[in-house]
Parts: structure tokens; sequence; C-alpha cells
């Protein structure tokens, strides 16, 4: 399994507990804002506006939060101005790493963002750097249960899917697209029935670097303070590290 689709678990994990569910929310609000703020407040006109929706609803956060957040971004209820940003560097082990962040200050950020790579055996680097190394895509995680990869195949092939695979650890499917059938393959699997773990645009990487013991445990406490930061919306890296790594990891 891909280090993307590790984290992504871990990520999962993380959002299910308490302590962590008012930073969650923090980020998703700020998403709802700007994606309100760039193309209106209506779902059905607004495309990033509904995937935001999608992922607030994962998160089970408060409707009343949702339509402020929304209402700040339209410039129905005052707010802070927020401006996405991306930032690249390297971690332990020589690992691609891309952050996207919603800011308003973007020196701040940057200034921040650069203190945890420093501080964590990694280093920041100029646009561009690492970019390549990753593609956007639509990116899908659908649970398995009885359905077989073969049928899922033949139900999203015309949406215009580039792959599927199957994680036999978590039984689930993998689903990847090209950014602009987003919208196409999310509503063939809804009225499929399908089961939607995850659907978001993506950075994956081309390819993986193996890192294990120091340098795993580095990565992953990178990743973690990154991941951490108030104006961090998510975290993107080629690593890959084997479950054993992350449970050690995990268990502290």
């Amino acid at each position: 399994m891909s280090g993307h689709s590790k984290w992504h678990s871990i990520k999962h994990k993380k959002a299910a507990i308490d302590a962590k569910r008012g930073k969650l929310f923090s980020k998703i609000s700020k998403e709802l804002t700007v994606a309100a703020r760039v193309a209106g407040g209506d779902p059905i006109m607004n495309p990033r506006l509904r995937t935001v929706l999608l992922a607030a609803k994962e998160a089970n956060m408060p409707q009343d939060n949702i339509e402020k957040a929304i209402k700040k971004g339209t410039g129905e209820l005052p707010g802070v101005s927020y401006e996405e940003t991306f930032y690249e560097g390297y971690g332990p082990g020589g690992v691609a790493i891309i952050v996207e962040a919603l800011t308003d200050n973007k020196n701040r950020t940057a200034s921040e963002v650069r203190s945890i790579f420093s501080k964590r055996s990694g280093s920041m680097a100029g646009a561009g750097a690492v970019a390549w190394m990753f593609n956007k895509k639509a990116y899908f995680v659908v649970k398995a249960d009885s359905k077989e990869e073969e049928k899922l195949m033949e139900q999203v092939i015309d949406a215009g899917v580039d792959d599927i695979t199957f994680d036999e650890e978590n039984n689930v499917f993998e689903i990847t697209a090209p950014p602009e059938n987003f919208e196409k393959v999310r509503k063939l699997l809804e009225n499929s029935k399908y089961d939607i773990e995850t659907s978001s645009l993506s950075f994956l990487p081309s390819s993986y670097i193996k890192v294990q013991g120091g340098d795993a445990r580095s990565v992953l406490s990178l990743i973690d303070a990154l991941e951490d930061h108030d104006d961090v919306q998510n975290v993107y890296s080629n690593f890959d590290i084997s479950s054993e790594e992350i449970e050690k990891f995990e268990n502290g």
C-alpha cells in the first residue's frame, strides 16, 4: 500500500479523536469560507464547495458552523480573508513533502512552517522543487465489502478513472481519476451505493521512497507537526513506511 494511503488512514484515526476535533472543524471552516468566496455559496454551482461539504459531513461538523463559514465567504458575515498557498520541502530520508495552507498572513505561516521543517530534520525548498514528483488527482476510497474489483471497474470505467487498486489490509478500493472527472466519478459511486470513505482532490506521488527505523519515526513526527499547524490544510508526501513502523509511532 502506498505511503499516501497509509498516512490517510492515520489522519482518519486522528479525526476521530475528540481533542483534535475542534482543530479539524477550524480547518474545514477555512476551506468552506475560501470556497464560498471564490465561487459563491451555492454548492450546486460550486464544485469546490460541494467537496468541502462532504468533508464537513464526514467529520460530523455542526450545521451552524458550516453555515457561518459559508456566509463569511460570501460576505454575509464578517470574517478573515484567507489565501491559499503551498510550501515544498524535504524530510528525513529525502522524502518529498508538499504543504497546502490557508492563511491570512503568508509571511508568518511561511516562517512557522520553515521552523517546523528545520526542528524535525527537514528543510524547506523553493517552489517547484518537489511538485514535479506529484500529480493532482481525484482520489476516492470506498469500502470493498462484497464488491468485486472487476465489477467496480466496469461501473466506473466510463467516468474516466485512471486506476483502481484493492487495499487488502483495510479492505477498501482506492480509485484515482483526472481532477476534472471528480464530480462524475463521485456521483457514479454514490448512485451505485458504494460506501465512500474519502473523496478529495489530492497530490499523489509518482514514486515512493522507503524509510524505516529512525528516519521513519522522524518523517512521521515531521508530518504530524505540519498537520497540527492551524494554517495547514493538507500535507502530501512520497514516503513508504511499513504498518509496523506506523504502529510503533502511534504507540509512542
